[in-house]
Order: structure tokens, then C-alpha cells, then sequence
């Protein structure tokens, strides 16, 4: 949709009444339910899918677009239907949302802030979007929620893991079904001491972003509260491709303990280069040397090949689950695309579903309609068990894995194994907890 039919569709809405001879906009004379941004007029609807097409975090960005996609056929009751069929609510009936098809547009976030607010920004003002989703990077969906906050229309986050976008940076048209940095610290830290033991130092490299930073911070004071010592912490640049100067001073730092604060493309090449500085193969202050990684994902360890056999770490989703959800999202993605989806693709898929879902229960597509359907929502047959949409915070609730890399994986996508499913209630938090602190959701705000 162009900008000029955007604009038109604007006079449409805030059309003129007569008052004593005088045109009146309708949008100033009355607060009506329907003045909302680019209220969908027609027989079809507009999501905006805001992916990373590139840069480092491009494979999580193909795997999300596949899963949208396969979202937005199951919406308009296309294929077998995927979780529509396991979904606790039933609002949804694969014709649309609220009768009216599916359509979407594309954008490259690039893992970039400014790239990402500006891919978003067209899509609303260009495409006519009323709900931006996406990104793999807690950097972008910071931004882009932001934006979107200020739009006045929905965000439902893809991939963001900062504790930021729930905490400090959280907005009322935001929404995300990924767990966070905090969650991953509880629920691998206990794993950690029972198979490495409590007296250990940690050297923690770390991506320079926000995510990063809650990252470290999070299993920092995870594992100091089980006795480690943390013995250095180093931020590197998201733009890294080799991390050799990172990883030398490790080797003489005492440390007997790294831990990889990367992700996607980073965290391959960090974890190879200290493969090849034969920190596995060492001993340190009489132990053998451990690397973790705290945020995992089959692509990633798809990216490091045989360097993450038996290397821990925490994930949203696996493919390997056998609740029914998860096997008949499994079964409809791999169908389509001849492969199992990534833990990306499942939050990306799940956020289409619920946004739809919140429209069909709240009657309408006005931001603050969907807002107050998810607020404090809680369903099942998505994976994961039973999951919440806390209402403070727009934060998904909802059991969290432990995963390591396989010593004899059957396949290329069968490189992780669950050992753990940490219960929702281990990974719990209160509202107003320090890591969260700082932001104030705000009222939603429905634009136009």
C-alpha cells in the first residue's frame, strides 16, 4: 500500500460531521473506538514481519520468516492448521482475523537499531501495518517497541532475550513470549554447580548490547550465589568475527570457566576460536576447563559443528518436546520446509497466533482491545506447559530448558538434547526485582 492510500484511508477515518456549518474532524470531536492506526477498512489485514535478512544474526532471521509465514497460512486456513489445532483458546477459526485474510510485508532489520525503527516505520506508514513483529537482536526490539509505542500499534517481540525489554525499556504496546536473560541464569546455574561443583572462576566475554550486559549480569550473580568467582569480564563489539585476541588472555587469568555472553554468529566464532586455543582440552586449578554458553539455539550449534558437544546452555524451545503443541508445529513446519523449526521460528509463529488470537477475543483490532486480551492471558498447547502474559510487565511466564550440545547426534539438526525442564515457578520473579527496575509500562496508545 502506498503512502498516498495510507493518507487517504486517514481522511476516510477522520472523516467531517456538520456542526452549526462547520466541518468538523471526527477524530477531535470524539474518542472513538475505531480511530486507531491504520484501522484495516477493508477485506484484509496487514502484518509487518521485521526480520534480520542479514548480518550476524541472519540465520535466526530466515528460520522466524519461515515460521511467520507458516503462521499467516494456518490463520487463513491453509495447510493442517499447525496449533490452532492445540491451542487452549479457540477463538481463532482459520478464516482470517475477524473475517479478514492475512497479509504481511517484509523488512531487513539488519541487527541494527536505526535500520530496524526505520524498516518499521515504513511498514506502518507505507504498508499500512497494524502489528510489527520480529528481530533477533534485544537491541532492535528495544528500538522497534519503542517506535511502535509511539505509532500506536502493537509490537509482539520475536527474538529478545535482554532483560531490558521487559524491565527497564518495557511499553505498553509490547509484548514477548521469549523468556529472559534472568530466566536462563536460574534455571542453568543449579545444573552448573551440581556438574562443575561450587568452587569455580568464570572469565565472561560478553556481546556489547544490552542484551549482553543483562546476560552477565544475570548468570554473573546466578553462579556468585553458588560460591563461583568471577575473575574477569570482557564486553566485545556485536561486529566481531574473530574473537583470538579475546580468548588468548583467558589462558592466563586463572580462570577455569568461560562463559560465552554470545549469541547467533558470535557466539560460533567465539566458541571455535577457543576450541582452537585448546581451552577444552585444558586443565586449571586442578579441573577441567568448562565453557557455557547461557542463551542456545539449534542453529547456533549447527553453526559450531562439533565444538559443542557437551557445552551447556539454556533455550525458549525445542523441537524434541512431545507435548502435542510442539509436535504439531514440528510436523507442519518441517512438512513445509523439510527441516525442524528453531527456537526462533516457534516464538516468532506463537506471537502471530496469540496477537490474532487477542483481536478474535477482543473483538477488534484497536491496540488497546488487543492490549487488555493479553494482559494477565494465560494458555496452554503453544509448548512450554502452561504459559502467562503477566499483566505489569508484558512478560511470558512458562518452563525454560537446559539443553548441551550431543556427543553422537543422529543428524544435522539433532545437535541438543534436553537435560532439564526447569518449572515455570523456579524462574519467576517479582515485578519490581532490581534487574527489572527502571521503566514504567505506560498506557497503551492506539494512535491515529
Amino acid at each position: 500500500m502506498s503512502k498516498t492510500d495510507v493518507s487517504r484511508r486517514g481522511l476516510l477515518r477522520t472523516g467531517a460531521v456538520t456542526a452549526g456549518g462547520l466541518a468538523l474532524p471526527t477524530i477531535f470531536t470524539a474518542q472513538s473506538a475505531s480511530a486507531f492506526t491504520n484501522d484495516p477498512t477493508g477485506g484484509t489485514v496487514t502484518l509487518g514481519f521485521n526480520v534480520p535478512q542479514t548480518g550476524a544474526y541472519a540465520d535466526e532471521g530466515a528460520d522466524e520468516l519461515r515460521a511467520y509465514q507458516l503462521a499467516v497460512e494456518h490463520l487463513n486456513g491453509e495447510g493442517d492448521g499447525g496449533m490452532l489445532n492445540t491451542f487452549s483458546s479457540k477463538a481463532l477459526e482459520g478464516n482470517g482475523i475477524l473475517g479478514k485474510k492475512v497479509e504481511y510485508v517484509t523488512g531487513d532489520t539488519q541487527t541494527k537499531s536505526d535500520a530496524a525503527r526505520a524498516s518499521a516505520k515504513s511498514m506502518i506508514e507505507k504498508d499500512g501495518a497494524i502489528m510489527i513483529t520480529g528481530g533477533s537482536s534485544s537491541g532492535v526490539a528495544v528500538a522497534v517497541q519503542g517506535l511502535c509505542q509511539e505509532a500506536g500499534v502493537i509490537f509482539m517481540a520475536g527474538l529478545t532475550h535482554s532483560n531490558d525489554t521487559t524491565g527497564k525499556d518495557k511499553k505498553a504496546n509490547g509484548f514477548r513470549h521469549f523468556f529472559n536473560a534472568y530466566m536462563s541464569a536460574a534455571a542453568l546455574a543449579p545444573v552448573l554447580k551440581n556438574l562443575y561443583g561450587s568452587d569455580r572462576k568464570a572469565y565472561h566475554l560478553t556481546a556489547d548490547y544490552t542484551w549482553g550486559w543483562t546476560q552477565e549480569e544475570s548468570i554473573k550473580a546466578a553462579t556468585e550465589a553458588l560460591g563461583w568467582e568471577t575473575v574477569n569480564t570482557v564486553k566485545t563489539p556485536l561486529a566481531a568475527t574473530d574473537f583470538s585476541s579475546y580468548i588468548a588472555p583467558v589462558l592466563n587469568s586463572g580462570a577455569d570457566v568461560l562463559v560465552l555472553n554470545h549469541y547467533g554468529g558470535n557466539m560460533v566464532n567465539s566458541l571455535t576460536n577457543a576450541v582452537q586455543f585448546g581451552l577444552r582440552e585444558k586443565q586449571v586449578n586442578g579441573k577441567n576447563f568448562e565453557i557455557v554458553v547461557p542463551l542456545y539455539s539449534r542453529l547456533m550449534a549447527k553453526g559450531a559443528g562439533e565444538n559443542v558437544k557437551g557445552i551447556h546452555g539454556s533455550t525458549n524451545w525445542h523441537w524434541s518436546l512431545q507435548d502435542e503443541g510442539s509436535k504439531a508445529f514440528v510436523r507442519s513446519f518441517g512438512t513445509k520446509y523439510g527441516f525442524p523449526p528453531s527456537q526462533a521460528a516457534h516464538t516468532c509463529y506463537v506471537q502471530a497466533l496469540l496477537y490474532a488470537d487477542a483481536v478474535a477475543r477482543g473483538g477488534s483490532f484497536n491496540p488497546c482491545s488487543v492490549v487488555e486480551a493479553l494482559e494477565g492471558f494465560e494458555f496452554d498447547g503453544m509448548g512450554n506447559g502452561k504459559t502467562l502474559y503477566r499483566a505489569e510487565d508484558h512478560q511470558c511466564f512458562k518452563d525454560v530448558l537446559v539443553v548441551r550440545g550431543k556427543e553422537n547426534p543422529t543428524s544435522e539438526f539433532d545437535l541438543l538434547e534436553v537435560v532439564e525442564v526447569t518449572p515455570r515457578e523456579q524462574v519467576e520473579y517479582p515485578v519490581d526485582h532490581p534487574m527489572f527496575a527502571g521503566g514504567q509500562l505506560g498506557s497503551c496508545n492506539p494512535g491515529a
